[in-house]
This record gives structure tokens, sequence and C-alpha cells, in this order.
């Protein structure tokens, strides 16, 4: 043996795994993010019309996402969409703790592909 051999995870389809779990992490935000809304506006947060649309904008986009994840750019918009959430903490504060909460759980989704298929 002259080369290395490459590292295997001991999956059956690792891209396939990894895949569902960064589809897997946006379903879910775009559900709590649908959920969120009453909630914010029951604890008094000025949540108008707009700031409901942003929330809604940012469901809809995690959702599209979630389903292309087989394309290579998905993880790069995925990315992308939590910077989007965290700057939404300017329509109402309870967004930006959304947006770390889901934030670490894209940055762990995004270590553990790296460290499958390297």
């Amino acid at each position: 043996m002259t080369g290395e051999e490459p590292r295997r995870s001991g999956l059956r389809n690792p891209q396939a795994a990894v895949r569902g779990l960064g589809a897997g992490t946006l379903a879910l935000e775009a559900i709590v993010l649908l959920l969120a809304i009453q909630p914010i506006r029951i604890s008094g947060g000025d949540l108008s019309g707009w700031g409901i649309g942003v929330v809604v904008a940012l469901a809809v986009l995690c959702a599209l996402v979630a389903g292309m994840m087989k394309r290579s750019w998905a993880w790069h918009v995925g990315t992308a969409l939590q910077v989007l959430l965290l700057a939404a903490g300017l329509v109402h504060w309870s967004l930006a703790a959304l947006g770390l909460i889901f934030g670490a759980a894209w940055a762990y989704a995004t270590y553990v592909r790296r460290s499958i298929l390297g």
C-alpha cells in the first residue's frame, strides 16, 4: 500500500446521510419559524404584517433549500439563511435568539458533513 486509504464512515451512503441531516435541520427551522409567529405576537412583540412576511419568507426559503440539498450550493445558501435569520433579530429579538439556536445547529451539521465526507 503506497497511498493513504480514504476514511470510511461506515455508512452505506454517506452523501445521502449528510443531505438528510442538512434537510432535516432546515425543515425543522421552517416549522419552528412558522410556529413562532403567534407566540411573538401574543407576548407583546410588535410583529407587523411586514415582520410576519419576513418570517414566512425565511420559512419558505428554508423549506425550498431543504428540498434542494442534492445541489452543491445548497449548503452555502443554508449558511446564508442562518445569517439572515440572525439579522431578522432587528424585527424582533426572539428571531435573533432563533438565529443563534439554528445557527449552532447548522454549524454542527456542517461539522458532521466535513467529518463524514472529508
